[in-house]
């Protein structure tokens, strides 16, 4: 069916003539009645009686008429929700984040994008890169954000951010008066780990076997608020990012510890779809995050 020959019916309807609804259409009368006549003769019914003055609708007419005013109706609230859409006044975003970023680095951009944009749905899950990706894919969130890259040639990855990973202590453990600590004399500490898999032990490992150190993690911890709270005690020592001990340092529940000749730096990711379209809402994402650095 013809939606322009619809909306020519419809016009003619509401007014009960042809040049009623060439007015409200801006058209010319002749070309309201060719149309017209043409959208009859494809449906093989009458739509209109002719009469002397005006037009009247038959049966088949009246019929139309409540199915058409309801498909314009659902088109004209289609508009309206594709302008809420660019307009921010509605929209989601799903975001899937690694543990580092989602915890420490999304925050503050989440908190002014909520404040900013109320009508927007966010969500946050926070995953392994791995994880990230697949939901990716799957069409399960909308970005991602990762410590690390897996090579999948429908993803993109673009560096928005560099994290340091720093050696912390208690501020009373012997370590302390070691610093700046040899590499070497990791392997004379317990060590406190993320579980395998994880992008800060991962790269942690990777640095220490380049220069030929073998540690083995004393103990296994899968949250690094629990690898925190268990090098606090005194108990070992651990690597985590300079971005997620921020509290702990201003309220000296933690030292850092330099290691001599090694600083840990790891470049954090933005994952995307290839050829993605961004929604409005997920590009004024990406601009706060550009704006708050």
């Amino acid at each position: 069916m013809n939606l322009n020959h619809l909306a020519i019916f419809r016009a003619v309807a509401a007014n009960s003539s042809v040049s009623g609804g060439a007015r409200q259409l801006h058209i010319s009368q002749s070309a309201v009645s060719k149309q017209l006549g043409e959208f009859e003769q494809t449906l093989g019914m009458v739509l209109f009686d002719r009469m002397p003055r005006g037009m009247r609708m038959t049966e088949a007419g009246r019929l139309l008429l409540g199915y058409a005013n309801r498909l314009f109706t659902i088109e004209a609230e289609a508009e309206h929700a594709l302008g809420d859409l660019r307009q921010l006044a509605r929209g989601r975003i799903a975001i899937g984040a690694s543990r580092t970023i989602g915890a420490y680095l999304l925050p503050r951009v989440l908190a002014e994008f909520r404040r900013r944009y109320p009508d927007v749905d966010l969500s946050l899950t926070v995953e392994a890169t791995h994880s990230i990706e697949s939901k990716l894919l799957a069409g399960e969130i909308d970005i991602g954000f990762a410590e690390g890259t897996i090579s999948r040639d429908l993803l993109y990855y673009t560096e928005f951010a560099e994290d340091e990973l720093v050696l912390i202590a208690a501020p009373d453990h012997p370590v302390t008066a070691r610093a700046p600590l040899p590499a070497s004399a990791l392997v004379d500490y317990p060590l406190l780990m993320h579980e395998v898999g994880s992008g800060t032990r991962a790269v942690t490992e990777q640095a220490l076997a380049n220069r030929r150190i073998e540690v083995r993690p004393s103990m296994t911890l899968a949250s690094t608020e629990a690898l925190k709270q268990t090098v606090a005690t005194g108990i070992g020592l651990a690597i985590l990012s300079a971005q997620a001990i921020r509290t702990e340092l201003e309220a000296r529940s933690l030292a850092v510890v330099p290691i001599k000749g090694l600083r840990l730096r790891r470049p954090l990711y933005r994952v995307e779809l290839r050829n993605a379209w961004p929604s409005p809402a997920l590009e004024a994402f990406l601009g706060l995050m550009h704006e708050l650095g």
